[in-house]
């Protein structure tokens, strides 16, 4: 379970033994939501946000997961590249400044 980054108390990862489309999990504490990133010839032309977990994340966190995905969006697509394709490994990130 490869974490990609950590932001004032949210965790974002993948699951290692994920699935198409591209998309990454927003954590903290015992809720969960989901952000798919899609990508057409290259370009991210939408980002899909949900719950997968029947205790989603609070507003609050959910603005915090929706400003990290936007601002790294690409950087994530890049990770889902490296992991699933060419099975690099994933350094995570910690975020100590608000992202704007």
């Amino acid at each position: 379970m490869p974490k990609l980054y950590e932001y004032f108390g949210l965790v974002i990862l993948f699951y290692s033994g994920e699935h198409e489309p591209l998309h990454v999990h927003g954590q903290s504490k015992d809720r969960e939501s989901r952000a798919e990133i899609i990508v057409l010839n290259g370009v991210i032309t939408e980002i899909r946000y949900g719950k997968i977990a029947e205790h989603p994340l609070n507003n609050k966190e959910m603005r915090l997961f929706k400003k990290l995905i936007t601002a790294r969006a690409n950087d994530i697509v890049s990770k889902w590249t490296d992991f699933f394709a060419l099975h690099k490994p994933i350094t995570p990130e910690r975020i100590t400044r608000r992202l704007k």
